[in-house]
C-alpha cells in the first residue's frame, strides 16, 4: 500500500510539473502507458490471490482514475492557455484605421482584352489559342501569303535559326495561325476569336516589337459580307459604349481575304480633343474581309461549299482610343505610376450586364 501511495504521489507530481502539452503527454506515458508505473502494478495483479487481487485492484483503479483525471484537467488548462496566447498574438484592433497598403491594378491590355472577349462571347464566339512560335505553313503559306511577299522577309519577321532541312520557325506575326489550326482541327460551323501576343521587327511611337491582337473567324455555308459588317458595327458600339458610332469599310487588300476591307470608325477632333462617335473624322481600327478560297483549300475545306469572314484589330490601339493613352510604348514601361493611373481595380470584371468599365 505504501508503494501505491508513493507511485500516486510521484505521478501527480509529474503531472503538476508538466509545463506544456508535450510534457503532459510524456507524463501520461510514464504513468499510464503500457510500460508506465501504474500499468506495471496492474500487471502484477495476476500473481496475487483472489482476495488480495480484489483489494489491490480496487486501490489501483482508484489511483489510475485519479491520475487520469489530473492529466485531463491539466490538458484542458494547457489548451485553454495556448488558445489565450494565440488570440492575444492574433488580436486585431478594429478601431484602428485601415493601413495604406499598396493595391494592384489590372493592366489596360488585360482589361481591354477581357472587354473584347466579353462582347464577342455574347455574339456566340469561342476563344481559341495557339503557340507563339509558329512554322512557315501556319503563319504564311496556309494564309495565301506567297513566298516573295515582303512580310516574310527579315525586316518584318523574327526568325529562329535554320534547321537541317532548311526550314525555320518564327515568332508569329499575327494570330491568324490560330484560325488555320482551328479550321484544320474542326469541321464547320466555326465561330472563334483568337486573342494573343504577336511579334514584328518594328518600334516607334505607334509600333512595338511585341503587341497584342484579337482576330475573329466565322466559317459556315451561308455567312456573307453583311454578317461581317453587322458583327463589327455591333462590336464598336458596345466596346466604346457610345450610342452611335459610324463605321466605314474601305476596300483594301489582304492575301487571306477576298474581298478585303479596312474598318474605320467615326470621330470628332473639335477643340483638339478626340471623341469617338459622330464627327467629321475617321480612325482605322483593323482589317476584315471574306476568307479567301485558297485559305479554305489549304485547310481542307471546299470553297464551293463553305465560306466565311475574318477580322483583326490591335488590342493596344483599341485601348489607346478608348482610354486616351497617347503613347504605345508606355504599355510596356513597367511604370507603377502609369499603371496606377490607367489600371483597373482587380474585382471589376467586365461584363455586358454589369458594364464593361466602372
Amino acid at each position: 500500500m505504501d508503494e501505491l501511495d508513493k507511485i500516486r504521489a510521484e505521478a501527480l507530481a509529474l503531472v503538476a510539473q508538466a509545463a506544456s502539452l508535450e510534457a503532459l503527454e510524456a507524463a501520461r506515458v510514464a504513468t499510464l502507458g503500457k510500460k508506465g508505473s501504474i500499468s506495471g502494478l496492474m500487471a502484477s495483479l495476476g500473481k496475487m490471490s483472489p482476495e488480495e487481487r480484489k483489494t489491490a485492484g480496487a486501490a489501483l483503479n482508484a489511483v489510475k482514475d485519479q491520475v487520469a483525471e489530473a492529466i485531463a484537467a491539466a490538458k484542458a488548462g494547457q489548451e485553454a492557455k495556448a488558445l489565450e496566447e494565440k488570440l492575444a498574438r492574433e488580436r486585431v484592433d478594429v478601431t484602428l484605421p485601415v493601413r495604406p497598403e499598396a493595391s494592384g491594378r489590372i493592366h489596360p491590355i488585360s482589361q481591354v482584352m477581357d472587354e473584347m472577349i466579353a462582347i464577342f462571347a455574347q455574339m456566340g464566339f469561342e476563344v481559341a489559342e495557339g503557340p507563339d512560335i509558329e512554322d512557315d505553313f501556319h503563319n504564311f503559306t496556309a494564309l495565301n501569303i506567297p513566298a516573295e511577299h515582303p512580310a516574310r522577309q527579315m525586316h518584318d519577321t523574327f526568325y529562329f535559326g535554320e534547321k537541317a532541312d532548311g526550314t525555320r520557325h518564327l515568332l508569329r506575326t499575327h494570330t491568324s495561325p490560330v484560325q488555320i489550326r482551328t479550321m484544320l482541327a474542326n469541321k464547320p460551323p466555326i465561330r472563334i476569336i483568337a486573342p494573343g501576343r504577336t511579334y514584328r521587327c518594328d518600334s516607334d511611337m505607334t509600333h512595338t516589337p511585341m503587341f497584342h491582337q484579337i482576330e475573329g473567324l466565322v466559317i459556315d455555308k451561308t455567312t456573307h459580307m453583311g454578317h461581317l459588317k453587322g458583327c463589327l458595327m455591333e462590336f464598336v458600339t458596345t466596346f466604346f459604349e457610345v450610342d452611335e458610332v459610324p463605321v466605314r469599310f474601305r476596300p483594301s487588300f489582304f492575301p487571306f481575304t477576298e474581298p478585303s476591307a479596312e474598318v474605320d470608325i467615326g470621330c470628332s477632333r473639335e477643340g483638339g480633343e478626340l471623341k469617338i462617335g459622330k464627327g467629321s473624322g475617321w480612325l482605322e481600327i483593323g482589317g476584315s474581309g471574306m476568307v479567301h478560297p485558297n485559305v479554305l483549300r489549304a485547310c481542307g475545306l471546299d470553297p464551293d461549299e463553305y465560306q466565311g469572314f475574318a477580322f483583326g484589330m490591335g488590342v493596344e490601339r483599341m485601348a489607346m482610343l478608348k482610354y486616351g493613352i497617347p503613347d504605345l510604348r508606355t504599355f510596356f514601361d513597367s511604370d507603377l505610376r502609369w499603371l496606377k493611373h490607367y489600371g483597373f481595380v482587380p474585382l471589376d470584371v467586365p461584363t455586358l450586364s454589369g458594364g464593361l468599365t466602372r
